[in-house]
């Protein structure tokens, strides 16, 4: 049986396709990255710099704690005061969606059942995120994210 050489064409043959895998492959996660970036968080980062610490202190001063949970086909969201006692905040604004992308985002249609915020909606297994905007009466807005978990379809 003759041997086979390695010869500067196989060598040259392996370097140009494991370099082309590297590329393909950093090429196909750019893309995906760029196609699944679900937008500008804020308009001007440095001016929302500037305000975080007093919006900080204007939502810690409230003493709220957010939770939130998914069962039955119904999301609740509940925000509670340092005593533990049900907030109803003057206006609610909440998007649901994943933390990935913007394509499985929903609005909820929340209603305050007196404990908590309740609205029905159909959500898949996985991560999810309500990004949320309360205003108290007097005009002090609390804008959080509240991770939760779907663990089985429901």
């Amino acid at each position: 049986m003759a041997e086979k050489k390695l010869t500067g064409k196989h060598v040259a043959m392996i370097f140009v396709g494991a370099f082309g895998i590297i590329i393909g492959v950093n090429i196909a996660l750019a893309v995906s990255a760029v196609r699944t970036f679900p937008g500008l968080e804020v308009k001007n980062s440095y001016v929302a710099s500037q305000e975080f610490n007093t919006r900080l202190q204007e939502q810690t001063a409230l003493g709220w704690n957010v939770k939130a949970e998914y069962s039955g086909g119904m999301l609740v969201l509940a925000i509670t005061d340092e005593e533990g006692g049900a907030v109803k905040p003057q206006t609610l604004d909440a998007v649901v969606g994943r933390p990935t992308h913007i394509k499985d985002d929903v609005t909820p249609d929340f209603q305050f059942d007196g404990n908590a915020f309740v609205a029905p909606v159909e959500l898949g297994r996985g991560n999810w995120n309500i990004r949320m905007k309360a205003t108290t009466a007097d005009g002090t807005e609390f804008i959080q994210r509240v991770v939760f978990r779907v663990k089985k379809d429901s």
